[in-house]
């Protein structure tokens, strides 16, 4: 049986997730088709097909306008406040956690919601405010969807006054640690996998040396860290070249243009794999969580070391950061297994890959807390 990777579906979930713009566009043509039905009601009973409903606004063209100019005034500029507020928990999150966590902080969906909550109630201001005009039977006045956009207001006060609580609760440092751990536990569950599948060292050694020759270099097609590897997709490749892929590096590693990071057998392979392979994985200036255990706990690392740093002496902070380094370590401590061999469905070697090793693990956590608290008594 092999061990179950992270899937593809999960990596774009997690790209399309860290970022600021993806809930507030769908929001937006929510808005969109939400006037687009609420205008077609406008239109039918402006031309006689059913009366106006007694729960709708009623009143003259000018007022319309004025309502909903005003609407989307406000609107905007409280657009402009939330803004604000999420620049500066951003810049406090950059000062006091690490600019690491800049992306805990953009990916949190309370703070897109309230935007894109905002954002759409404004579009759908401006969209009815531009269907009032003139027509064959005098004015004509959007009354349906007046009234829905009051509503709308309405829902943003809840919205406003959610995302003020949210972001008092965010920036709060056990809260970040917390959440850090958290999505440490989900990335170890997801790259634990079955004790019985993985391999040692020795093991490894042996295949790669039962490999036959020296085999082809791979070379990195571009520079950057490691994020993803898409080892389903190496498999296949393998398969279909009757190839080995050893991958010399893992997610959180920095690649350099040129230089090798996977070994082919048999080498006549390589230059066919190196094609498939640039492909097969995913390189960007930043590290993720998504197959990089280590991110996390390095994370947590910096936190602890600011803590402890002379100009902010937090003691208990970075105690809190050891807590939950501790409560990681646990849930990986007889379950990780730093080699993976994946086989093809005859049961083949097709694929070596490598993680950080349960020591390896320890030291991050707590050799560079230990070096910095060093000679400091109270720490």
């Amino acid at each position: 049986m092999i061990r179950l990777p992270l899937r593809g579906s999960d990596w774009r979930s997690e790209v399309l997730r860290t970022n600021l713009w993806l809930v507030p566009a769908v929001e937006v043509v929510i808005a969109v088709l939400l006037f687009a039905g609420s205008y077609a009601l406008d239109r039918a009973a402006y031309n006689g097909a059913f009366q106006v409903p007694g729960w709708a606004i009623s009143g003259s063209a000018d007022a319309a306008r004025q309502i909903l100019t005003a609407i989307a005034a406000a609107i905007i500029t409280v657009v402009g406040v939330v803004f604000s507020i999420v620049i500066v928990a951003l810049t406090l999150t950059s000062t006091q956690f690490g600019p690491r966590m800049l992306r805990n902080f953009i990916r949190d969906r309370g703070t897109q919601l309230t935007l894109g909550t905002f954002v759409a109630t404004f579009i759908y201001a401006v969209l009815a405010l531009g269907s009032i005009g003139q027509g064959p039977r005098g004015d004509f006045v959007p009354h349906i969807s007046i009234t829905i956009t009051l509503v709308l207001v309405v829902a943003d006060l809840a919205v406003l006054i959610y995302f003020l609580h949210h972001i008092a609760v965010q920036i709060q440092l056990p809260h970040v640690i917390a959440g850090i751990a958290r999505d440490l536990a989900q990335a170890i569950e997801l790259q634990a996998g079955d004790p019985a599948v993985g391999a040692g060292a020795q093991l490894a050694a042996l295949l790669i040396a039962d490999a036959g020759g020296p085999g082809g270099d791979v070379a990195a097609p571009r520079s950057g860290y490691l994020q993803y590897i898409r080892h389903p997709t190496l498999v296949r490749i393998a398969t279909e070249m009757d190839a080995v892929i050893h991958l010399r590096y893992r997610p959180g590693h920095f690649l350099v243009q040129g230089h090798h990071y996977a070994t082919v057998w048999p080498a006549s392979a390589a230059d066919e794999v190196a094609r498939e392979l640039a492909r097969a994985h995913v390189t960007g200036p930043y590290r993720t969580l998504a197959q990089d255990v280590s991110f996390g706990i390095d994370q947590l690392v910096e936190i602890a070391i600011r803590a402890i740093s002379t100009a902010v002496n937090d003691t208990f902070t970075a105690l809190t950061c050891i807590d939950w380094i501790g409560d990681s370590l646990c849930k990986v401590t007889g379950r990780w297994q730093p080699t993976h061999i994946y086989r093809d469905a005859g049961g083949a070697v097709r694929l070596i890959a490598t993680q950080a090793t349960y020591e390896r693990l320890v030291q991050r956590a707590f050799e560079k807390v230990r070096q910095a608290g060093h000679g400091m008594p109270a720490r």
